[in-house]
């Protein structure tokens, strides 16, 4: 008697999104860090507690820095222990990397935003992007593509059935 294959528990899987990100900048490149959390953060991202949209990413002193990335403590994890969910969060990334970005972001127009919060073995990363803030008329066309796609999707759906 055949044993069905036992399914493997996928080690990357999607924690939280930045959608507003990639509406607002024009994304030129992306980095994984690593971050520096807290036990009661990691079990409160386990269940989803996180919001991204208002996050943004700082350079000081040579290190990364998320801020604004809202993590809300659960009540049964956080009760011996003083949660800030606005705390800021330290991200890791290599020296070099650190400083190829630092000459980036000092020119005009390019910032640091997460675009995404994900499991990677075991371990929560953020993915950063380099990218260059969009003009309103940029945005416009960006709306526009998203509601053509969608109308495309609908006819071809309709002739499909």
């Amino acid at each position: 008697m055949n044993k069905p294959a036992a399914k493997k528990p996928s080690t990357d899987s999607r924690i939280a999104d930045n959608k507003k990100a990639v509406f607002n900048y024009a994304i030129e490149e992306r980095f994984e860090a690593g971050m520096v959390l807290h036990g009661w953060e990691v079990k409160a991202l386990r269940e989803g507690k996180v919001q991204l949209t208002d996050g943004y990413v700082l350079i000081r002193d040579g290190e990364l820095y998320l801020i604004g990335c809202q993590i809300n403590p659960l009540r049964t994890t956080s009760t011996h222990v003083s949660a800030d969910a606005a705390r800021t969060k330290k991200l890791l990334l290599h020296k070099a990397e650190i400083g190829r970005l630092v000459g980036k972001v000092e020119q005009k127009g390019y910032a640091l935003v997460p675009l995404n919060l994900h499991w990677k073995n075991g371990k929560v990363k953020c993915e950063i992007a380099l990218g260059r803030g969009k003009a309103e008329h940029d945005k416009r066309d960006t709306i526009k593509e998203r509601e053509g796609k969608r109308e495309v999707e609908r006819a071809m759906k309709v002739h499909h059935r």
